[in-house]
């Protein structure tokens, strides 16, 4: 990922982008309470490099999303993007590093649901809501 990332089109989102990597992950690593990361996912159409904001939870070594998009009926794009291509790199605060992202499995997914609703209770909410099961992702750094 050798071009500069489009960051989300989403305005607040973009706008917590903005701010976390301007500062070198000392703004907005904490969004109301919660931590997050960015993640750059390769474009499946395009092949560009798209980064956005996301809640993350940890797992030992491996940190977790969700792909929630608010409970809507279809996976948010970076989700799509990492189905296709599974290597992203990962801002977390100040470290940058490249990782492998995945669904987690069936198995590991309702002890990792619970991690994360614990994380942002929110969750909850948007999967009553979802017409699917909202996915939860493993990210594991490629060090």
């Amino acid at each position: 990922m050798s071009q500069e990332p489009i960051d989300s089109p989403t305005k607040w989102v973009a706008g917590h982008v903005k701010k976390y990597v301007e500062s070198g992950g000392a703004r907005g690593h904490l969004f109301h309470g919660a931590p997050t990361l960015l993640i750059t996912t390769t474009g499946r159409r395009s092949g560009l490099p798209r980064r956005t904001a996301l809640i993350y939870g940890r797992d030992d070594e491996r940190y977790l999303v969700v792909a929630s998009n608010g409970g809507a009926a279809d996976h948010p794009l970076w989700f799509h993007n990492l189905l296709a291509e599974p290597r992203v790199r990962v801002q977390v605060g100040a470290e940058v590093f490249d990782a492998v992202a995945r669904p987690a499995t069936a198995d590991e997914r309702p002890r990792l649901w619970e991690t994360m609703t614990g994380v942002w209770p929110q969750y909850a909410g948007y999967q009553r809501k979802a017409p699917r099961e909202i996915p939860v992702v493993v990210i594991e750094s490629r060090a």
